[in-house]
């Protein structure tokens, strides 16, 4: 089985895919490494574990390596597009990639090759980072374990035996591993959060409207959001801000200055007040999810001003009722031309919530999601954080494909809640059970209040090692 080791810290690591984004980063603009020294080395470590990991489902292994060869020239002309020049990343297989087949991980998309980047990768690219490829999902994005794909289960690192989470399981495998320095997931219940807990790394859900959606295949337009996985805090200041901003063409984006995020992480945290919305958020938990968690808000208490008991205003049944109807919409071609390119599960369980809510009930929830999203800055008044365990449990064991294709409420209950309401939300690890399995702390924020989220998270961080373990594979 897979224990437990300690990530290299060290600038100088004898393995490069192990440092984190900011050190190959730093090496990067001193030349003291080469973009296509880093490119072979997460390459090579994807040749190795992949099959057992089954992250990626596309590797562009040219097209990476040509696009090293290209920042390194650039670097050598003195020209640096700034802290992604050169660093090799991954992107979720449900973002468009100009030549590059986009799957969703359904054979429905098997062969489609999309001839725009989305935004996204756009932006990436614009800022010289290197794509390695498409990371593996749960189909279509429509759960939240990674078990359903058409190319296979994603494996979590930490134990092959159980889910990594979904549905960006393939990206948080791929950080866990080393097998790239940053990837970016999608978060329509939790699906950024969810795998970057379970797989015991870094992860954020940005404001709805923060990071454009445009060429991302669509789950639920009103709730899906775009967001960074990363080994570190300071890693997803930097790959949240070469994502963000307004993007005119992207009706769900919103025009709002971007900030410094990396700066960001030198604000202050005394007199931050911190809120834990104990209904709901902190019930039923398992014992040593609940003992890491409280453990985590003693330690708090000390970074900030005041840690306060809130309550948060009911979501009620707004996901089902907003997802269901609109992922339908979507998919409803498909499902009367092609039925069978589907897996029965996704299939079900678009079927199944997409006709359960009527016209009246979808424009209801519609608009109760509205009001809710402006309702939820007067919780900001009196606290500026929310603090709650991401995940109620730790990974279950790999699901079958069969598996019913009723929603698990334990694994998304404690991050569905916050893409209704719309805020940034990240998850860091703060702990593991006695058999090694990674827990998450979730952090959120007000409307656009990221730099505050990124700040606490920072200094929680820098108080303790949990970051600092990786998965052992295979004893390297």
């Amino acid at each position: 089985m897979i224990g437990l080791a300690l990530r290299p810290v060290n600038a100088q690591s004898p393995r490069p895919a192990g440092m984190t984004l900011a050190q190959a980063s730093a090496l990067l603009r001193r030349k003291a490494v080469s973009s296509l020294e880093l490119t072979r080395a997460c390459l090579e470590r994807i040749a190795t574990y992949n099959p057992s990991l089954n992250a990626f489902i596309t590797v562009t292994m040219e097209g990476a390596l040509a696009a090293a060869r290209q920042m390194d020239a650039e670097s050598r002309r003195g020209n640096w597009r700034g802290p992604l020049h050169g660093i090799p990343l991954a992107v979720k297989d449900n973002m468009d990639t100009a030549g590059v087949r986009t799957t969703g991980a359904s054979e429905l998309f098997k062969d489609r090759i999309p001839v725009e980047d989305a935004e996204i990768v756009r932006r990436l690219k614009r800022a010289g980072a290197v794509l390695l490829g498409k990371t593996n999902l749960h189909e279509f994005a429509y759960g939240g374990s990674s078990s359903v794909s058409y190319f296979g289960p994603v494996r979590n690192p930490w134990a092959l035996d159980r889910v990594p989470g979904g549905s960006s399981g393939g990206s948080a495998a791929a950080i866990a591993a080393d097998l790239c320095f940053g990837a970016f997931g999608t978060d329509t219940a939790g699906s950024v959060r969810i795998p970057a807990s379970y797989c015991g790394i870094v992860g954020l859900k940005p404001t709805y409207g923060r990071v454009s959606n445009r060429g991302v295949i669509p789950l639920s337009w009103t709730l899906d959001h775009v967001g960074p996985l990363s080994k570190t805090v300071e890693d997803t200041a930097l790959l949240l801000g070469a994502i963000s901003g307004f993007d005119a063409l992207d009706p769900t984006s919103v025009d709002v200055p971007v900030p410094d995020y990396a700066s960001a992480l030198r604000t202050r945290v005394a007199n931050v007040r911190l809120g834990a919305p104990r209904t709901m958020f902190f019930e039923g938990l398992d014992p040593e999810i609940s003992t890491a968690v409280n453990s985590a808000l003693d330690l708090l208490r000390t970074l900030s001003r005041s840690l306060n008991d809130v309550q948060l205003p009911s979501t009620g049944n707004l996901l089902r009722e907003i997802m269901g109807p609109e992922g339908y919409a979507y998919h409803s071609r498909w499902l009367r031309e092609s039925p069978e390119k589907y897996q029965p599960q996704t299939r079900e369980r678009i079927v199944q919530f997409g006709t359960a809510v009527t016209a009246e009930a979808y424009v209801q929830a519609r608009r109760q999601c509205d009001v809710l999203r402006r309702e939820i800055r007067k919780t900001f008044a009196d606290v500026d954080l929310l603090v709650t365990p991401t995940m109620a449990a730790p990974p279950s064991l790999t699901e079958p494909i069969e598996q019913s294709a009723s929603l698990d409420p334990g694994r998304t209950r404690n991050t569905w809640p916050f893409d209704v309401l719309g805020l940034p939300a990240m998850t860091v690890p703060c702990g593991f059970t006695r058999t090694g399995l990674p827990i998450g702390l979730q952090i959120v924020g007000a409307p656009f209040a990221e730099p505050t989220v990124l700040a606490m998270a920072h200094a929680y961080e820098r108080a303790t090692d949990w970051h600092t373990r990786q998965p052992k594979l295979d004893g390297n």
